[in-house]
């Protein structure tokens, strides 16, 4: 069954949802899961609970109709149900931002923040240790030649002025060599330094691209961009909803947010081969992320591998006056 046959199936029963939520650790799971998706083992750690009695309340709530799960390799990933048209899901998502008014726990925000901090580590150490095969582990998936010119042309086509690109994850510099004359200027990121290295050489003597090792944060930037690019970074990246709503943050109203990506896929192996941290996404899910960061789909595209993989190329644009 596929992720909106499985939603739309759901019949939510506010009685069984309330019973639910009357349990406080499962309140301050739900609290937590807002935007971001976690793993049993994960919330064991961060609310100091046994995986048996963890696995207990994650199947009361999935049952209620709050949570969905996921496979991610050999481990279960839960994240809030996306509430379809009806009108109990119109009473769940008002219930969710009662929910939502809650301040988190203090003690469970500094785990959150120690738990990205080791995602995001974990991420970091595959590129410092792969950085010199960076190509041929991005080949083992999707090598650019497969799926860049798709992005190109979408990029080219934008109905918007090109004074500032934001590049996040600027990896080996394809597509800052592809694209980087049509703008002014250029800002590329990455977290690896030998990969902005790689980068610099794929461009030449550029004039107009400043290469920085750095994280986007929404105060690097905050509303200045006419294009934010994410070229299969998001399935390394710690947290996607807190990238997307960073990136969300950089654009300038009308601007456009480019992301490439995997759609989601079981191809376990790509997490030691590839340093995955996530193994693709549902479009339903970037769909619901970007909403909440205040984007609307602009265009998409959905490219086939030789390999299994299937790359997703979503254009989202920035509302106007937010």
């Amino acid at each position: 069954m596929n992720q909106a046959a499985e939603i739309s199936s759901i019949k939510v029963g506010l009685p069984e949802v309330f019973k639910a939520l009357g349990d406080p650790l499962r309140f301050s799971i739900v609290r937590l899961m807002q935007q971001d998706s976690f793993g049993v083992l994960e919330l064991c750690e961060l609310f100091e609970v046994r995986q048996p009695a963890m696995s207990h309340h994650l199947k009361v709530m999935v049952e209620a109709g709050l949570l969905r799960s996921r496979r991610e390799g050999n481990s279960l990933f839960y994240r809030r149900i996306l509430p379809d048209q009806s009108d109990s899901a119109v009473a769940l998502k008002s219930l969710f931002s009662l929910v939502d008014a809650v301040d988190i726990a203090p003690d469970t925000l500094a785990g959150l923040a120690t738990l990205r901090k080791n995602r995001t580590q974990q991420s970091l150490a595959f590129f410092q240790k792969n950085s010199g095969r960076f190509r041929d582990q991005q080949d083992l998936i999707a090598g650019y030649g497969e799926y860049g010119k798709a992005i190109e042309e979408a990029v080219k086509a934008l109905p918007s002025e090109k004074k500032l690109w934001v590049e996040v994850g600027s990896g080996e510099g394809e597509l800052l060599a592809a694209l980087h004359q049509d703008f002014d200027r250029v800002l590329a990121l990455d977290i690896s330094a030998d990969l902005l290295a790689r980068a610099k050489s794929q461009v030449g003597n550029a004039k107009n691209i400043d290469f920085k090792l750095s994280e986007l944060t929404a105060e690097s930037h905050p509303q200045q961009a006419d294009l934010v690019s994410c070229n299969m970074v998001l399935h390394h990246v710690a947290s996607p909803a807190d990238l997307i709503s960073a990136m969300a943050e950089t654009l300038k109203p009308n601007g456009f947010l480019l992301l490439s990506d995997l759609c989601s896929h079981d191809q376990e192996w790509a997490r030691e081969s590839c340093g995955d941290i996530w193994l693709g996404f549902d479009r339903d899910e970037l769909f619901e992320l970007a909403e909440k960061a205040n984007l609307r789909i602009q265009s998409e595209q959905y490219l086939a591998l030789r390999n299994g993989f299937r790359v997703q190329i979503l254009i989202f644009e920035k509302l106007n006056g937010e």
